[in-house]
């Protein structure tokens, strides 16, 4: 078994998939909507592993006041970039275009390598080294 893909509802569609297709070594397929329901999605697929993300867009399901990542449901996206210094490189890359940085690169508590960003909808994500 695994894991197809893991879906994120957003506020602005197009925005999180640029960001995907800009900052990540992935490829974007068709874009999906359903005027009845209102709904648009894109499915972002890594190249190396075929992972997947859904990115969802309907007008009627917005956010909340509370900071992405700390209320129930998923905390965080792990994403494997490579070696420790692709991770620095990668981090200091965000932090140069304004993206914020949560999370120093450092060996984490149970042995990861990773450092963490917010991504343009302040969902947390983990940019990890292989071990």
């Amino acid at each position: 078994m695994k894991i197809d893909h893991v879906a994120f509802w957003v506020e602005d569609l197009e925005a999180m998939r640029n960001f995907y297709l800009t900052y990540f070594d992935t490829t974007c397929g068709e874009r999906y909507v359903n005027p009845v329901k209102q709904f648009s999605s894109y499915f972002i697929t890594f190249n190396d592993g075929g992972s997947r993300i859904e990115l969802m867009h309907r007008a009627d399901i917005g956010g909340s006041n509370q900071h992405r990542g700390f209320v129930t449901g998923i905390a965080h996206l792990a994403i494997t970039v490579g070696d420790r210094q692709q991770v620095d490189t990668m981090i200091a890359h965000f932090s140069a275009q304004g993206f914020k940085v949560i999370g120093e690169p450092r060996v984490s508590g149970d042995g990861y390598y990773e450092g963490v960003i917010l991504d343009p909808e302040e969902n947390v994500i983990e940019l990890l080294a292989e071990n």
